[in-house]
């Protein structure tokens, strides 16, 4: 058992003393939970192979699922990664820092277990006060899953790290809510044309404008099916779910929303004549089609504000663990635009898909 330190900090000016405290846990090769923009992070020092080792026994994590490096400048890109491409200095320079995260040549100084034996690495700045402060003051490049047991849904908030990660890893640093609430976007550029390996934060559009061309987006990325082999997080395993079964319901057309939820409200009613206990995860515009026949109702936000639903989407799932129901229904969303970094996540984290 590891003697766990929670520092709250503010997420704007964090303690001075909280953080070095925090960078030098790092530089000592122990492992410490911290806010970015997109979900908090686990980091290790990315150069010290034994640290990163127990990043991955931490989370439960399977050994070949790859770990990204966050870097607090320019110059530690070039510490971590080697014949950068130039799309990848575009976007760095219009996006970073930022919910971005770009698989490139791995540099022989970071260890195969942080890439999972592959001659790529993922790297990523991330736009957080706390977390460039954190690599700053370590002075060296950190890399960081998702500050969570592995295949339960991201942390958003510090209370989620503690929850999954108390006495196994030396700090936490708490500085609230995340903003996006989804994980970074991560791009293939070494593939002709860039393929996206998840989507997140930054949406398709977004890097298609910045690059004058088309990215290939593979049925992996909008989290139908796994990926042969992981290039970057998230390509395989269960991931994102809560203990509660979840079954997504899909439209053919979100125009025809009434089918929807239709298709949504016959499921609630068969699982209810079963003698299940259900619970129902809507947005603000429908979450009353089903007030007096589910047994609980989530509201994740508002479908005209996708960005509302991203940010608390994963707080959902965990909150829809402490309901004590047998089931969980939830409505799909288009998967456009950020959307397609939802339903990745909520596709990947359900038991079953129903189309409507």
């Amino acid at each position: 058992m590891v003697v766990t330190k929670v520092f709250r900090v503010d997420p704007a000016k964090p303690s001075v003393d909280a953080v070095r405290y925090a960078a030098r846990v790092i530089r000592d090769g122990g492992l410490v939970a911290f806010p970015t923009e997109t979900v908090y992070g686990l980091g290790a020092n990315a150069f010290n192979a034994k640290a990163v080792e127990r990043i991955y026994v931490a989370k439960g994590r399977p050994l070949d699922n790859p770990i990204i490096v966050h870097i607090c400048d320019f110059s530690q890109l070039e510490l971590v990664a080697s014949r950068i491409p130039e799309d990848a200095y575009r976007l760095a320079e219009r996006l970073w820092p930022g919910p971005l995260t770009l698989l490139l040549p791995r540099d022989p100084r970071i260890p195969y277990v942080v890439t999972a034996g592959l001659e790529t690495v993922a790297v990523r700045m991330p736009a957080h006060p706390v977390a460039l402060e954190l690599i700053r003051e370590a002075n060296v490049p950190v890399a960081a899953p998702s500050a969570n047991l592995s295949g339960k849904p991201s942390p958003t908030r510090g209370d989620h790290v503690v929850e999954d990660l108390y006495s196994r890893v030396e700090v936490i640093l708490d500085a609230g809510e995340t903003l996006y609430g989804v994980e970074s976007t991560i791009i293939n550029l070494l593939s002709d044309p860039p393929m996206l390996l998840r989507p997140g934060a930054y949406t398709v559009e977004d890097i298609e404008r910045i690059l004058g061309r088309s990215i290939e987006v593979p049925e992996f990325a909008r989290g139908l099916g796994e990926a042969e082999k992981a290039l970057a997080p998230g390509m395989k395993h269960r991931h994102y779910a809560p203990n509660t079964p979840l079954i997504l319901v899909e439209a053919e057309d979100y125009g025809e929303l009434q089918r929807l939820l239709d298709a949504t409200r016959r499921a609630v009613l068969d699982y209810k004549m079963r003698g299940f206990k259900v619970a129902v995860i809507s947005y603000a515009e429908t979450y009353k089609h089903y007030e007096g026949i589910a047994d609980s109702v989530l509201v994740v936000g508002s479908r005209g504000n996708i960005y509302e639903v991203a940010r608390n989407l994963f707080a959902t799932l965990r909150t829809l663990d402490k309901l004590n129901v047998d089931v969980a229904i939830m409505e799909g969303v288009e998967d456009k635009g950020l959307g397609l970094a939802v339903m990745n996540r909520v596709r990947k984290a359900s038991t079953s898909r129903v189309k409507a």
